[in-house]
């Protein structure tokens, strides 16, 4: 499984560190968020799809409120990409199975990853 719960206490180890290594996607999500909801089951698809070229870590805005006040959080889901401890792009909302896959795919493949 490539996809994993991230919090306040271990998000320097499992995003900031790791995406030195492989990208990650954070998704900032609430349980009440209804396309938040739609959108999980899409992300991890795509990532597992993905076999390990791509990480996924999940942080609920409710339990983890400053890291959503760091990375400017506004609307959710806020789906962001980090790479090399950056975030390096990064899309709001609801989106399609084939936006999402595409979207990850541009950034692999400009970093060969």
């Amino acid at each position: 499984m490539y996809w994993f719960d991230v919090s306040e206490k271990d998000f320097e180890e499992k995003v900031i560190k790791l995406s030195e290594e492989k990208p990650v996607i954070v998704d900032f999500w609430a349980s009440w968020c209804m396309p938040c909801v739609l959108l999980a089951p899409i992300l991890e698809k795509v990532v597992e799809e993905l076999g390990g070229r791509v990480y996924l870590a999940k942080v609920n805005v409710d339990e983890n409120p400053s890291l959503a006040q760091k990375y400017e959080i506004m609307t959710i889901p806020n789906v962001k990409l980090f790479i090399g401890g950056k975030v390096v792009d990064e899309f709001v909302g609801l989106h399609p199975e084939s936006e999402v896959k595409s979207w990850i795919l541009k950034h692999l493949e400009e970093k060969n990853v």
